[in-house]
Formats: C-alpha cells, sequence, structure tokens
C-alpha cells in the first residue's frame, strides 16, 4: 500500500464506539441517584455504575484522536488537507453542536426563565455555546472542538519530528497534570473540565496508536495464534492496571459521597486518569474480542449503536430530562429501583430509534446528528431475468 493510500477500516471500533455510550449513558442515568439513594442497601451499586463507566468521554476524545492521526498522518500536509478537515468538522460536527445548543438553550428557557429580556437570553446563549455550557453534556463537544484547532499543528509537529511520536504519551500526561496541577496549587481558570488540557493524556494516546496502529494492531487481538510470553504478560499488567485504578476510583468516590472520608483532590484525579486511559485500551481488545468471536446478536446491534453514537450522545438526555418528570409515586423500594434502570432504557432505545429512523428516512439528517451511516440499498431479486434489483 502506497503510504499516501487511505488505510483500511477499522470495524472493530464502533465496537469501541457502542462501549463509549453505554458508559455515558450509565452515568448520566445514575446521576440523580448518587444524590438521592445514599440511604438505601443498594447505594454501593448506584456509585458503582456512576463512577466505574466513567470511561465514556475520555474514550470518545482518545477515538477521536485515534481516528484523526490514523487516517491523516501518511497524508501530505498541505492548505487542501487542513480546508477539508475543516469542512468536515464544521459541517458534522459545529452544526449539530450548534442546533443542539440552542434546542436544549430553548428548552430551558420556556421551563425555567420565560421571564428574562430578549437581549440577556441572546447575551447568555452566545456565551454558553462558545463555553460547551448550553446543556451539562454538550462539554464534550466543546472539548473536542478545542482539539481539532490544535490537531493540525501537532500533526506537523509529528509529520516534522517523527522521533517525537514515541514521546507522545509522556507528553500528553506531562500537558495534563501540569494543567491539573497548576490549576490546584497556581493559577485556576473557571471550568477546568471543559479545557482540552484537562483530556490531553487521551489525545496524545491517541496520536501515537493512530501512527503506530498497523504494527502494533497485533497486540490487540488477544488470541491464542498472537500470544507471546511479552505479549501476555503486558495483557495481563494492563487489565489488573484497569481494575485496580477502576475499583480504587469506585471506592474513595464511595467514602466521598456516604461522608466517610475525603482525599485531597489529586488522588481522585489520579485514579480517574489511570481507570479511564487503561479502560480505552481494553476496550479496543474486548472490541476485536467481540468482532472475531463474538455472537452476531450481539456484535451486529453494538456495531449499529457505534455508529449512531454521535447523535445518541446529543439527544438522549432530551429523553432523561422527559422521563425524570414523572419519579414514583411510592416508597417501594423495588419500584424506585426500576424506575432509575428504565431511564437507562429510555435514554438508550428512545435515543437510538430516533437516529436511526432520521438516519434512514430524514434528507440532510447530518445536519442534525452529524455524519451518520447511510442506508443500504435493498436487493431484490427479479424473477424474469435472474438479475439483481437494488433499490
Amino acid at each position: 500500500m502506497s503510504e499516501t493510500m487511505k488505510r483500511e477500516r477499522i470495524p472493530e471500533l464502533n465496537l469501541v464506539r457502542a462501549m463509549a455510550i453505554i458508559g455515558v449513558l450509565c452515568v448520566h442515568s445514575t446521576s440523580y441517584a448518587t444524590l438521592d439513594m445514599t440511604g438505601s442497601g443498594y447505594y454501593w451499586l448506584y456509585n458503582f455504575i456512576n463512577i466505574f463507566m466513567k470511561y465514556g468521554t475520555p474514550t470518545f476524545i482518545f477515538m477521536s484522536s485515534f481516528v484523526l492521526f490514523y487516517n491523516y498522518y501518511s497524508r501530505p500536509l498541505d492548505k487542501k488537507l487542513v480546508s477539508n478537515f475543516y469542512k468536515k468538522r464544521f459541517v458534522y460536527i459545529l452544526l449539530p453542536y450548534f442546533l443542539f445548543s440552542l434546542f436544549y438553550f430553548l428548552i430551558l428557557h420556556f421551563t425555567h426563565y420565560q421571564g428574562r429580556p430578549f437581549g440577556e437570553s441572546a447575551i447568555s446563549f452566545i456565551t454558553k455555546l462558545f463555553t460547551g455550557k448550553a446543556y451539562t453534556h454538550l462539554y464534550f463537544v466543546f472539548i473536542n472542538m478545542q482539539f481539532y484547532l490544535l490537531f493540525p499543528l501537532v500533526l506537523w509537529l509529528l509529520k516534522k519530528y517523527p522521533a517525537v511520536v514515541k514521546w507522545s504519551v509522556p507528553i500528553g500526561l506531562l500537558i495534563q497534570w501540569a494543567f491539573i496541577v497548576s490549576n490546584k496549587y497556581g493559577f485556576q481558570v473557571p471550568n477546568k473540565g471543559s479545557w482540552a488540557f484537562s483530556y490531553f493524556s487521551y489525545f496524545m494516546l491517541g496520536a501515537f496508536i493512530g501512527v503506530y496502529f498497523p504494527k502494533i494492531k497485533q497486540w490487540f487481538v488477544i488470541s491464542r495464534e498472537n500470544a507471546t510470553k511479552g505479549r501476555v504478560a503486558s495483557w495481563i499488567l494492563l487489565w489488573a492496571v484497569w481494575i485496580a485504578a477502576g475499583l480504587g476510583h469506585v471506592y474513595i468516590y464511595y467514602l466521598l459521597r456516604m461522608k466517610i472520608a475525603t482525599y485531597n483532590t489529586l488522588w481522585y484525579e489520579f485514579f480517574w486518569n489511570v481507570h479511564t486511559f487503561a479502560c480505552a485500551l481494553v476496550l479496543i481488545q474486548v472490541a476485536y474480542l467481540l468482532y472475531r468471536k463474538g455472537p452476531a446478536l450481539i456484535a451486529k446491534p453494538l456495531n449499529r449503536l457505534g455508529a449512531l453514537s454521535f447523535g445518541i450522545y446529543l439527544i438522549h438526555p432530551f429523553f432523561l430530562l422527559l422521563y425524570r418528570e414523572f419519579p414514583p409515586q411510592t416508597g417501594v423500594s423495588w419500584l424506585v429501583h426500576l424506575w432509575y434502570a428504565g431511564g437507562f432504557a429510555v435514554a438508550l432505545f428512545a435515543s437510538w430509534i430516533v437516529v436511526g429512523l432520521t438516519a434512514r428516512f430524514v434528507p440532510f439528517a447530518w445536519v442534525i446528528f452529524g455524519n451518520l451511516p447511510k442506508p443500504k440499498p435493498r436487493v431484490i431479486p427479479q424473477s424474469n431475468s435472474g438479475q439483481l434489483d437494488v433499490r
């Protein structure tokens, strides 16, 4: 394959996206429970789901970076590439972001701020639009926009100095932790979690994996034929770090929420970073296992879910907002638990149905939900000629 040719598709990545959006939905659907269910004997379970599944946003950022560097690193960096890159980001990311920012802002306006003057509302919307705060989940898109601004510069640096690529991960960790520590002990910026520097290690991990993926792909494929002593040891180490950091992350938040103990905020940052950093790599391995060995009953729906994940991410809080208008009017514990589980189901399936139907039947659906998969043409055999009729 020529160096400048488009690299082969990685269908397994849709499964990673599917697992990431499931993580996001788990966190959002249990957020109320972590506040309201502290007296329940099952609070540990709500806390576990809410914290252990916090890999969603970091994984999406890692995946975005991975795909960008995988697709663009081998191409010549010129004006045409940069202009096409920003054109696609505008059409498939910024336009849906603007529409959903306006959508959620209007919902909150009519439910909470009807008496606010138009001028004040307009200023508020513009401020929220340019800070990713029109609704709670839109900060993720705002962070990605910051990375899109940085991407051509980082791509140029890594292409000009290829030896730096191998240091991408340490550089990313250094920048992220310099920002975290300086924000705690030096200058403080408002809304720290809405700044790209808070996720820089995932961006640079994506750069490293994206550039080297053709060479290291087999490391992600856990199989007997790929098993060497070194690989098996590294697989075990990765999974052990992921589980240990994840459980540590869950435990310190449980102690905090139950008012048993509190720790320096850097410990919460540390466990979150190690947990989600390792999880991003684990999810790729799991995706390869599912794609190659998993039952089609699981892999096929997950593939579709992953393809629709950006649209589902944008719209699912709307269904959660509607659902939470009808809390259970009972003290029966199992009904309350069922109601919280129902929130996850509604957020997942209602969003999935709406985005899926939009992708299939609505013209210019990309304006609303970004780059959606194109519907496959129906193939109907013609009985007369024996040829296939594609409709």
